[in-house]
């Protein structure tokens, strides 16, 4: 027997180890003398017991029980306490604590020793199959056994919970029920062992599509639920709905027959739809009967302002496949101006996105391209388009203008994005260091190696790096430091409305001081009053932008309005559209 002895007073160990070696029990003895030692050695080494003294130094005996009893060691080990105290209290203290039996040290003796540690190994021994009962018939209690996840009633118990801890966090929860449409009709033609299989297949192909940290349970029959916690959006509980939705479009093969199987779901959010787990089930209840009456195969909010902006989200996911397949989308080129002698020195691409008579601005799509990775085609096109103009009017006008181009953050994390933006340049003869590739601080908090590597990338290309939109959002200075940024846009929340508005003037001033210590160019954005202007000359900014000098507009306006002399006429522009 493996025994692990800590006790700080010598004379007392001696007495133990004498009492040990005379009980015939072939012990095998490590001394320790605090807690933190104790410990030590026994996440180290494997033991059979432990012989642990109350009264230690700094720490006591007690508060080293409730360490073990929490060790990964799964409780393994049997404790036996000794103490100089005749306190009956003390006693059944450590008793509680998950100590197996308690010595006087008075009354220790080889006989008296020997019966206390093998009492103790056997009473941890019938402890510990009494605890794996215990488990087993938890497990049984809590689990569907026909496909292993969770049952109602464990289901039922942790939304409970999490509601409880939530309403104080006021986190976002949302409860998904969903069933399969027509399961009954499977059932009844082929059987109930052909739909058991079914609902198998089923849940193993939903898990396939979640990240496991979501609550999955089956209520009952073919009806389900999904539980997700610490949501930071309503719009996160939607994906998941449509991850699931999607994941079952393919057929399961079952006793040489294909079935195709949908689902019908419901979501209720904690605590805008509901703030008890009676209430989010009604009313996730009834968001699954709505889609089933919209004619099955969907998804449903409770709260209708949310689906509708679900649904909106998937009309545009939908119509922006088409956009890309049909050509829909354009380029609109805002000019970058010299505001002290009006000529242009570049442009800045910004994309519109043209269904019929209406003209899409990219607050209106660029989310959900993000959300759906359709800005990679998006960019690639962009990125095409944009070089090649920059190409055709060089060699028109003679001229010498740069572009820049807006990048997002999954862009970045295209592998083959810096070879496609290489190869646009080599066919269309354009020098890098024309064009500007503007990235957010946004994209940057993202950071990823795949993004690191492309902006060094691009670096060593000698394209330039703008940061858009500085002042707005996470702007720190650290980004400036660490990527290889050659411009700094200015927002145009942070210019200035006149001369009172001194924070703001204040502010641009600092960032321009800062900017030409580190070597950079500013661009100022949204200008649009003289005043605007004339502050910008003060400071020396030699590139604008802004509805003062004009509004973005297609090639063929840039064209015809602007390059024939390379200089602006002041623009101003009543429209309230944004410069993106």
């Amino acid at each position: 027997m493996k025994i692990l002895l800590v006790d700080d007073d010598q004379l007392d160990r001696e007495m133990v180890v004498r009492a040990l070696n005379r009980s015939d029990l072939n012990a095998h003895i490590s001394e320790a003398v605090t807690v933190d030692q104790g410990l030590e050695m026994y996440a180290a080494n494997s033991y059979d017991m432990v012989l642990l003294d109350y009264q230690l130094p700094q720490r006591n005996g007690i508060e080293m029980i409730l360490e073990l009893r929490n060790e990964t060691k799964d409780n393994s080990i049997a404790i036996v306490m000794m103490s100089s105290s005749e306190d009956e209290e003390l006693s059944l203290a450590c008793i509680r604590a998950g100590a197996q039996d308690f010595l006087l040290k008075s009354e220790i003796s080889s006989v008296r020793l020997r019966r206390a540690l093998i009492h103790a190994s056997t009473r941890f021994e019938l402890e510990k199959k009494l605890y794996n009962t215990y488990k087993k018939v938890k497990l049984l209690a809590e689990t569907d056994s026909l496909t292993g996840l969770a049952n109602r009633y464990y289901f039922d118990e942790s939304l409970k919970q999490v509601l409880t801890l939530n309403t104080r966090s006021q986190q976002q929860t949302a409860l998904l029920l969903f069933d399969l449409d027509n399961f009954k009709v499977v059932n009844d033609s082929f059987g109930h062992d052909v739909g058991d299989l079914l609902l198998k297949k089923v849940v193993l192909r939903i898990k396939s599509c979640l990240r496991g940290n979501e609550t999955f349970a089956r209520l009952g029959g073919d009806e389900f639920g999904i539980m997700l916690n610490d949501l930071s959006s309503s719009d996160q509980a939607g994906q998941v709905a449509r991850r699931i939705v999607t994941v079952l479009h393919k057929p399961f093969e079952i006793a040489s027959a294909f079935l195709q199987t949908t689902v019908s779901v419901g979501i209720a959010i904690f605590p805008e739809n509901g703030k008890t787990s009676e209430v989010l089930f009604k009313h996730a209840d009834i968001a699954m009967y709505r889609a089933k009456n919209n004619g099955r195969n969907q998804i449903c909010f409770f709260e209708e302002e949310m689906q509708k902006k679900f649904y909106l989200r998937i009309k545009t996911e939908a119509e922006l496949r088409v956009a890309l397949v049909e050509q829909q989308l354009l380029l609109f080129y805002q000019p970058v101006i010299n505001p002290e002698n009006n000529q242009i020195v570049g442009f800045e691409a910004l994309i519109r996105w043209q269904v019929g008579d209406e003209l899409r601005t990219p607050d209106q799509f660029i989310d959900v391209a993000e959300e759906t990775r359709l800005i990679v085609p998006i960019g690639e096109w962009v990125m095409e388009e944009a070089i090649s103009t920059l190409a055709r009017w060089n060699r028109k006008y003679n001229q010498v203008l740069t572009m820049a181009i807006n990048v997002s953050a999954h862009q970045l994390c295209d592998r083959n994005f810096v070879e496609k933006l290489n190869s646009s340049l080599i066919k269309h003869k354009v020098p890098a260091e024309l064009i500007d590739i503007e990235v957010t601080e946004t994209a940057l908090l993202k950071e990823t190696e795949e993004a690191r590597n492309a902006l060094v990338a691009i670096d060593q290309l000698r394209c330039r790096l703008s940061l858009d939109d500085f002042g707005t959002g996470y702007s720190s200075v650290s980004h400036l430091r660490n990527y290889p940024i050659s411009v700094m846009k200015i927002d145009k929340s942070l210019m200035p409305i006149d001369e009172t508005d001194m924070k703001n003037i204040a502010l641009v001033e600092g960032l321009v001081s800062m900017a030409s210590i580190l070597g950079l160019e500013i661009v100022a954005e949204g200008v649009e009053t003289p005043y605007q202007v004339s502050l910008c000359n003060i400071f020396n900014i030699t590139h604008v932008q802004g509805y003062f000098y004009s509004k973005p507009k297609r090639r063929k306006d840039i064209e015809n309005e602007y390059l024939n002399n390379n200089v602006i006429y002041v623009d101003l522009m009543s429209e309230n559209e944004d410069e993106h």
